[in-house]
């Protein structure tokens, strides 16, 4: 099942953040960074469901209350639409010593124009995708239109939105004054989806077009038809979210391959392991310089599950070396062996309760091999097989003694 992990990290002004760390059940495929509406949070109807569909679709979605508001620390009439893109910074830079860079930026209405202004200064992200998100931050001021010339004149004012009260100062104005996102989308450096709705009435869908139009290639834009501006419902929700999984899986394979490559490439005949998860036990394996795959611990032990654990990849080797091996054989004497299949499962057993065990010193490891063998063969060819399977070269490893040579090396 996926896990939604409650955690903090610091933001702009040094408050704690509160934040939910969504991940897959199983490997991730891709790190999101998610910034929700203006004055609204991280837990959110639309925020939730986008994050549980990516999830689904093996993306990790971290969600974070901008300072002031939802769970984080903070008082949000100090804050601003700069102070919303420095708070995302820091979160990406949470991500990235959790072993988890990101490489997808969502962002909602406000927290869409906030992606944008952010996404050029995160060296990670390979696309990012608006929901809802005005072409100039100014355009909040909107929602307060009626309370401008009192803030300018008494310094701040408080103004209701969405049913609730906010103190907006002078200086948050100013700062969305003098905002731009003209120069972030021309240099953004990363494939830009637009998705809006034409019956959004609360940020009009020309403000995507102008989004499109500032951008460069690649870009694209999807209409979200009858869609709410909030994405009230779950079937607006969990459709952005198919969409972002698909379209962002074009561009997120390169940042996936060089987050493989963090671990550098190992020579040929040399497995290289190298730690990739800060905290955690997750290893990064390269083997010559061709393969890679990611080794784990469960959850239960402080692990993220992203892959096997060295037992599973000891008992696999196991198994497929006695499968490739029987295949071998059976096809050198041309026997009518159509499949073969592995089961191993591995214990430690003390030494008095294992009758084949030649050691005396408690506790051994006991590897249970369970053979089945497919195909028209006769009584004898299976029995040949079974005694063929203990000659295959990882068995006579596991069963006879192994020195194992140890050297350190590299810089204290």
């Amino acid at each position: 099942m996926p896990v939604s992990d409650k955690v903090f990290f610091q933001g702009h002004s040094g408050q704690q953040l509160a934040a939910r760390l969504d991940r897959p059940d199983g490997s991730v495929r891709a790190v999101a960074l998610l910034a929700h509406c203006f004055t609204c949070s991280k837990d959110i109807p639309a925020a939730r469901r986008i994050a549980s569909a990516l999830t689904a679709r093996g993306v990790a979605v971290l969600r974070f209350d901008f300072t002031g508001l939802g769970h984080s620390e903070g008082e949000f009439a100090n804050t601003n639409f700069s102070s919303n893109v420095q708070d995302l910074l820091c979160a990406a830079r949470y991500l990235a010593d959790q072993g988890l860079p990101a490489q997808l930026l969502i962002g909602h209405s406000l927290g869409g124009a906030a992606v944008i202004k952010a996404a050029p200064e995160i060296e990670t992200v390979r696309a990012v995708v608006t929901i809802g998100a005005p072409s100039d931050p100014a355009h909040v001021s909107q929602h307060f239109q009626s309370d401008i010339d009192q803030i300018h004149e008494q310094g701040s004012a408080d103004v209701l939105l969405a049913g609730r009260p906010f103190q907006i100062s002078r200086q948050f104005l100013l700062d969305i004054e003098q905002a731009s996102l003209k120069e972030a989308l021309s240099g953004l450096g990363a494939a830009l989806l637009v998705l809006h709705s034409p019956i959004d009435q609360t940020v009009d869908i020309n403000n995507a077009a102008e989004i499109f139009g500032y951008a460069k290639h690649p870009k694209s834009f999807v209409t979200l038809d009858s869609a709410d501006h909030l994405i009230s419902r779950e079937s607006d929700a969990a459709y952005i979210a198919e969409l972002i999984a698909a379209w962002s899986q074009r561009y997120l394979r390169p940042a996936i391959a060089e987050q493989a490559k963090a671990t550098p490439e190992a020579p040929e005949g040399v497995v290289r392991v190298r730690s990739a998860a800060p905290g955690g036990f997750e290893q990064q394996v390269s083997i010559d310089t061709r393969h890679t795959l990611t080794v784990d611990e469960p959850v239960s032990v402080g692990g993220r599950d992203a892959g096997p654990t060295p037992y599973q990849l000891l008992s696999a080797s196991l198994g497929a070396c006695t499968a490739m091996t029987i295949q071998m054989v059976a096809r050198r004497r041309q026997w009518s062996l159509e499949n073969v299949s592995v089961d191993v499962t591995h214990n430690k057993v003390h030494a008095a309760t294992c009758e084949q065990c030649t050691t005396t010193e408690p506790p051994v490891d006991v590897f249970e091999r369970h053979i089945h063998l497919q195909g028209p063969l006769s009584e004898e060819q299976r029995q040949a097989l079974l005694v063929i399977a203990d000659k295959c070269p990882v068995h006579r490893t596991l069963h006879q003694s192994s020195t194992i040579h140890t050297q350190l090396i590299g810089e204290n």
